[in-house]
């Protein structure tokens, strides 16, 4: 297969092919290193797999394989693949079964989602009789043999979109001031079980790198309002499990407020990391949306100082809470806008966070790789603007976006 690739754009800032990492890794201060001690960077782009059918997305359209080459192709040395918490606690689930329960779960048609199996099947045929676990493990091997590393990132508790503050994913059921809208359907006990059942198949899938405790907690109302000591003890205990179960991995953490406000660790005190030493790694998402941000917004100098203020802080060297920081999630629409396919407001958003990271030498991961979903908050066969890869899942969406992610692929910096 050959497709227009970053690769053509890079041309030395990478080798011509994505080679594997000597695993496992760890980290050393902001660094994430192989097992030569070497620098990690994470150039990632995200595979989701957390919505009703507990599937990654895009197999109606290609093959695990074509995929998996495309990812390398564009230069990515990892992926961010996302799932429910429904499928840690359940990965014997039939792939056949599965599309029809989503069609329940996400209220659409039956025979469209018996449909969407049915292309799933003509593309992949190994998923016949299959279970969803399978097919994740597919998918992780089919990456691994691109030399492609892969986090597994617990998105939801409930297979469903994420996010928005009433979906009942948000914050801990246990914790202080449960509300019905935020938490309905995080079960912190289901969650915990979850993720070191995760964890410990993990050990199993070659190329897995870390885990990812949750995407995108985030408070409301009363929640909170404890010192975030919620966050201290669970977070606390999910990284605990983790690692027991599979001591090389990476524990990817956010912060609260939707994984952008870190700043507890810095007023209040830094999370006690010696149960996993040398493999703590912190992560935060932004948007040309983000509520935390929203104050910079259209000045850039501002917004960097934000950025910093809230998570760049935690890269300061030889700080109790200094580790590797993952800006797990970013992006923007691909098309239709005067610059090159974006829009000003985009442009503008995007440019900006690149000099950010880049200035940092930070480690990232694009939303998304996905062209489309099975089914996306009832709509079978919804288009993701955002997606690097087209509807068909056949190339770029935006042949442009090749030189404007560049200059974040190269490595400046390093112990």
């Amino acid at each position: 297969m050959r497709f227009s690739s970053l690769l053509a754009v890079l041309g030395a800032v990478l080798p011509a092919a994505v080679s594997s990492q000597k695993l496992p890794l760890s980290t050393s201060s902001r660094w994430i290193l192989d097992a030569d001690g070497q620098r990690v960077k994470l150039r990632c782009v995200n595979w989701a797999g957390h919505q009703e059918a507990n599937l990654p997305e895009g197999l109606n359209k290609q093959s695990v394989d074509y995929i998996a080459d495309f990812i390398s192709q564009q230069g990515f040395n990892c992926v961010r693949l996302t799932y429910s918490i429904d499928h840690a606690l359940n990965p014997d689930v039939l792939v056949s079964d599965s599309f029809v329960a989503a069609a329940g779960a996400a209220n659409v048609s039956a025979a469209d989602m018996s449909g969407m199996y049915a292309q799933v099947a003509d593309k992949n045929p190994f998923v016949n009789g299959a279970t969803t676990r399978a097919v994740f493990e597919n998918v992780i091997a089919a990456l691994w043999k691109k030399g492609v590393m892969t986090i597994l990132d617990n998105h939801v508790s409930k297979a469903s979109w994420c996010c928005n503050i009433d979906d009942g994913n948000g914050w801990w059921d246990e914790g202080f001031g449960y509300n019905d809208m935020n938490s309905r359907y995080f079960n912190t006990q289901n969650w915990l079980d979850g993720l070191e059942a995760i964890a410990t198949w993990s050990v199993s899938q070659p190329g897995v790198i870390g885990m990812g405790l949750r995407n995108e907690v985030r408070e409301w109302l009363l929640q909170g309002l404890n010192g975030r000591e919620d966050w201290y003890n669970f977070m606390t205990q999910a990284a605990t499990r983790v690692h027991a179960a599979n001591p090389d991995l990476l524990v990817v953490m956010g912060g609260t407020q939707s994984a952008t406000d870190l700043t507890h660790i810095r007023a209040n005190r830094n999370i006690d990391w010696s149960a996993w030493q040398g493999k703590h790694v912190w992560e935060w998402h932004a948007y040309s949306f983000t509520v935390t941000f929203a104050l910079a917004k259209g000045n850039c100098e501002l917004l960097k100082q934000a950025y910093g203020l809230f998570d760049g802080f935690l890269l300061e060297q030889d700080q109790a809470y200094t580790a590797p920081l993952l800006l797990s999630e970013f992006g923007f629409g691909m098309t239709g806008g005067p610059n090159g396919g974006l829009s000003d407001d985009d442009n503008a958003y995007f440019t900006c966070l690149r000099d950010y990271v880049t200035g940092n030498d930070g480690e990232w991961a694009l939303w998304a790789i996905q062209g489309s979903y099975y089914v996306r908050q009832g709509a079978v066969a919804a288009d993701e603007s955002w997606g690097l890869m087209d509807t068909d899942w056949k190339g770029l969406r935006n042949p442009n976006v090749t030189a404007l992610l560049a200059p974040m692929f190269q490595v400046t910096q390093g112990p």
